[in-house]
């Protein structure tokens, strides 16, 4: 499998009923199921966007109409309403449920080069038109990110690789606020990107204790980053350093180190 830039080219594999418990390693991947002749209905949505440790987890995740009743019937909804155990629990529903799953994780090194000029909205369209190319879906339908629905709708087109399929009408996006607690398809996305961001965030755990939730206002997190930049004088590769409460630690600490030579030279 070849790498382009820092995530996956996205790799298949074919199931019927497959359950999954635990994701493989990869930046992206995508599972299909056969069966196809309904319209099929995606949601897509993303996790981590907000967090100052580790990466943001985009995911879209695709069903039949006749698929929406089960996730209700399964109690499927937005990932924030669901505990930790909970969304374990939906997640092996919505994968055994799904028709398509494609997952993209974005690491740090590419949030803060987008940040930097401001385009991390852009990163995010750019992200879920991957996604979306990589999905088995006729209407799909995307939590905005943006204040602006439409311009997030335009950009996330701008990116598409299947432009050729919307103007035969064979494809249809749909980009509105609060999507993950409005439609079921982007509930059951919001869940396996918060699972599949979480597992990440394990993973770091593993060889970092203390790193808290990954979000700038835990203290237990903004403490692990101070400690850490202190020590080392850098942020951990697994922080954003284009992070506002970043950028404003290190800054207290070279305004640390110059007060200290300044006061050695006289």
């Amino acid at each position: 499998m070849t790498r382009r830039a820092s995530r996956s080219v996205v790799e298949n594999h074919h199931h019927l009923g497959i359950k999954i418990d635990k994701y493989p390693k990869l930046d992206a991947l995508q599972y299909q199921a056969v069966n196809q002749t309904n319209r099929i209905l995606g949601g897509v949505d993303e996790a981590g966007r907000g967090a100052v440790i580790g990466p943001m987890v985009v995911a879209g995740v695709s069903f039949s109409k006749k698929d929406m009743c089960e996730l209700e019937r399964v109690g499927v909804r937005d990932s924030k309403e669901l505990s930790r155990k909970e969304r374990a629990e939906k997640y092996g529903q919505v994968v055994g449920i799904a028709r398509s799953i494609c997952i993209c994780v974005v690491q740090t090194t590419e949030i803060d080069d987008h940040v930097s000029y401001n385009r991390l909205n852009h990163l995010e369209a750019l992200t879920m038109a991957q996604v979306i190319d990589n999905m088995n879906a006729d209407s799909i339908f995307v939590d905005c990110c943006d204040v602006n629905q439409e311009r997030f709708k335009a950009n996330i087109l701008s990116y598409l690789r299947r432009r050729l399929r919307m103007r035969k009408g064979k494809l249809d996006i749909f980009s509105f606020h609060h999507a993950d607690s409005l439609h079921l398809a982007v509930s059951a996305a919001s869940i396996v990107a918060k699972v599949i961001r979480e597992e990440e965030l394990c993973n770091i755990r593993k060889a970092h204790q203390g790193i808290g939730s990954g979000y700038p206002s835990d203290k237990k997190t903004a403490s692990f980053i101070r400690s850490w930049i202190d020590e080392v004088g850098v942020p951990p590769p697994f922080v954003r350093r284009s992070w506002l409460p970043v950028k404003k630690i290190l800054m207290e600490r070279q305004q640390r180190q110059l007060i200290l030579t300044q006061e050695f030279l006289t």
